[in-house]
């Protein structure tokens, strides 16, 4: 009778086989057909649902004024579209939403740092970030009009405030679940200080800073739109805010709703065209997400 037993040897073999099979698939090209299925079409039925109840409800409704039709909608894109004024709110509000992201990214970064690694600093002031974090950005909007006029400096200081306290956190948050091991491996090979923090901290702190990334430009993004409405000047230009105020302001639900759809439209195109790529990149580099 033959032995069934497997050597050593035979059974990192397989093992050997089984993680070569699940490598090439991995790296396999997706048919178009799946992605499709899977990514492009979920959102469109989306969609569809959300307008064929719109459509639905607006009968019952039956008040414009409340309620505006989706072709009351789209008549209002059509007229913002003639007179040249749409892509001005929108790249208004796109402008100011990333250059003040970028500000806060580059305070957000190096102070996350700096609390988790210190401990005095991070006893210190560790808990202002977390209360910070839970405070309304709207309410920064009065004491920045106070403190620097009507101008966009009011608009990229209630970002700050909103978006850093965000990023710090999330880094923070990712420091501290990098594991001891890496940091005394990158130690013992000479990577301490700036090095170590470069080449060890911050790869490892990824997934958590990228999350804090994340929520910081969902925070720059809402308190942007809170100081447009608020802060309103010539001087200050066009911004989705500011349209959103001018629709409420003329009693125009078409205005109102056109100016929603466009925060919302733009606040998930930055997340999907920046973050989430960057996001799968993370979690692929580590295993933690087959490329599909």
């Amino acid at each position: 009778m033959a032995s069934t037993e497997t050597t050593p040897d035979q059974d990192a073999g397989s093992v050997e086989a089984g993680l070569d099979a699940l490598e090439t698939r991995a790296t396999g090209r997706t048919p178009f057909s799946q992605t499709f299925k899977n990514k492009i079409l979920p959102p469109i039925i989306a969609i569809a649902v959300v307008l064929v109840a719109w459509t639905l409800l607006y009968p019952v409704v039956d008040n414009p004024s409340k309620l505006p039709s989706p072709g009351d909608v789209w008549a209002e894109v059509e007229d913002q579209w003639l007179k040249g004024t749409l892509l001005d709110y929108i790249w208004g509000s796109v402008s100011r939403g990333l250059l003040g992201f970028l500000l806060a990214l580059v305070i957000g970064t190096p102070l996350g740092l700096v609390v988790a690694r210190v401990k005095f600093v991070r006893a210190a002031i560790g808990p202002i970030l977390s209360g910070l974090q839970s405070l309304p950005s709207v309410a920064w909007v009065a004491p920045a009009v106070i403190w620097l006029g009507l101008n966009n400096s009011v608009m990229f200081t209630v970002i700050l405030l909103g978006a850093v306290p965000s990023i710090a956190n999330g880094l923070v948050s990712g420091v501290d679940q990098v594991p001891p091991l890496f940091l005394r491996a990158g130690r013992t090979l000479g990577a301490t200080g700036l090095r170590g923090t470069w080449h060890i901290v911050m790869p490892a702190a990824l997934p958590g800073y990228v999350a804090g990334l994340k929520q910081g430009w969902a925070f720059s993004w809402r308190s942007l739109m809170a100081a447009e409405i608020i802060a309103q000047s010539p001087d200050m230009g066009m911004g989705l805010g500011q349209l959103l105020e001018t629709g409420r302001t003329n009693s125009s639900m078409a205005t109102v709703f056109l100016a929603i759809l466009l925060i919302l439209f733009v606040g998930i195109a930055i997340d999907l065209l920046i973050f989430s790529p960057l996001e799968r990149w993370v979690l692929r580099s580590r295993g933690l997400l087959v490329k599909s």
